[in-house]
């Protein structure tokens, strides 16, 4: 680790961070909205432009929108270095600001994603901002890449990020803080799945008991599957679409689902069991088709705890404590810390409501967190 640096003296301004970052909360960007995640990007990458970094904009592939990579120029450019890693997707659909307005309320600001992640990445840009114009070079070179599919699952980005991960010594994950303020440094391991059931069609009026309704066998289905959960193994259904005509006895229903466990081995065991379910001999046909998972980020790995020494002596040089935890609801930093590469998570700010429409950050939180980055960014060598 580097010597010691006081990012307190820094002016980090958390009134001006969140007037910076007020377009990037209006510029909505659900993930399957590939045109708004690209708009979104480019806003990024214009901003990380303006901070002089060397930009390349990746094109999205499989139905994804586009990153951003940007890389500040560095005495070691192209040695392993910090890799800040986020995502510019969210969950809230185009339309979201009419309920849900870029709005401060005293201590908290709301706004759709404000929490899940933009108002990490921002201040991640004003620590790097910030370094540079106090004249402080950081010992490593920076890399900044922005993607554009975590929420549902990292499927087209997850290669994107693992090489970006292997060559670089640390990696960052600016998602929201954990409840009390801390630091993630594990994450579980999460599967997705894609359940079909095909019915038998036939008028509703009519002909009812000819047929065989998909929709009543997927709702049997749902409650079998939420039914497993157990404490070591968890099993939800968060999406459902079926049928076209309320006269008609369903003959198709689809649904999402995901499981979630601490270990892996107890994830691929609810895999097993998930998988079990398909069943195509009866009148009423039932799949599970496996989706996206992210891997288990072991918690205590050293070279991530001794990460998370470091912020912690830092935040206590700041005036706070973060304590640090595995948590669910995965991120990217799954992928990074699950190749053994150092990654400290949970490094943007504190609030509450994230996925909901109630999303929102503390305010001050802003400066407090932009602090510990620039701190970071210094202490590692």
């Amino acid at each position: 680790m580097a010597a010691a640096f006081d990012p307190a003296g820094l002016p980090f301004d958390s009134d001006a961070m969140l007037a910076g970052l007020r377009p990037w909360i209006e510029c909505e960007s659900p993930t399957y909205d590939v045109a708004a995640v690209d708009r979104m990007i480019a806003l990024a990458a214009a901003d990380l432009a303006a901070m002089g970094a060397q930009i390349e904009m990746i094109p999205g592939r499989d139905g994804c929108a586009g990153c951003v990579r940007a890389r500040f120029g560095h005495a070691q450019a192209g040695q392993p270095g910090i890799l800040i890693a986020g995502h510019m997707d969210t969950v809230h659909p185009i339309g979201t600001l009419d309920v849900l307005a870029f709005r401060r309320d005293g201590a908290v600001c709301y706004g759709p994603g404000i929490q899940d992640m933009k108002g990490g990445n921002y201040l991640a840009l004003e620590a790097i901002r910030q370094l540079a114009a106090a004249g402080i070079a950081t010992p490593l070179p920076v890399t900044v890449l922005f993607t554009s599919d975590e929420e549902i699952g990292t499927p087209s980005t997850r290669s994107l990020i693992e090489t970006e991960a292997r060559a670089n010594k640390y990696v960052l994950v600016p998602e929201p803080a954990r409840r009390d303020g801390g630091l993630v440094t594990g994450r579980y391991a999460i599967a997705r799945y894609k359940l079909t059931a095909e019915g038998q069609p036939s008028h509703a009026g009519a002909y009812l008991a000819e047929g065989q309704s998909a929709i009543r066998e997927m709702s049997r289905r749902i409650a079998q599957i939420e039914d497993m959960t157990t404490d070591d193994c968890t099993f939800s259904v968060g999406v459902i679409r079926g049928g076209q005509w309320v006269n008609c006895v369903s003959s198709l229903c689809e649904a999402e689902a995901l499981s979630m466990a601490k270990r892996q081995e107890d994830l691929d065991d609810g895999v097993r069991r998930m998988l079990d379910l398909t069943d195509t001999d009866g009148p009423v046909r039932f799949r599970v088709e496996r989706g996206v998972t992210r891997p288990v980020w072991p918690p205590d790995q050293s070279g991530t705890m001794a990460l998370f020494e470091t912020a912690k002596r830092i935040a206590g040089g700041l005036g706070f404590d973060v304590t640090s935890a595995s948590q669910g609801g995965g991120s990217d930093g799954n992928f990074t810390g699950a190749l053994g590469i150092p990654t400290l998570d949970g490094l943007g700010p504190r609030g509450a409501g994230l996925h909901t429409l109630l999303e929102h950050i503390v305010v001050d939180s802003l400066a407090e967190r932009g602090r510990l980055m620039a701190g970071l960014l210094v202490a590692l060598d």
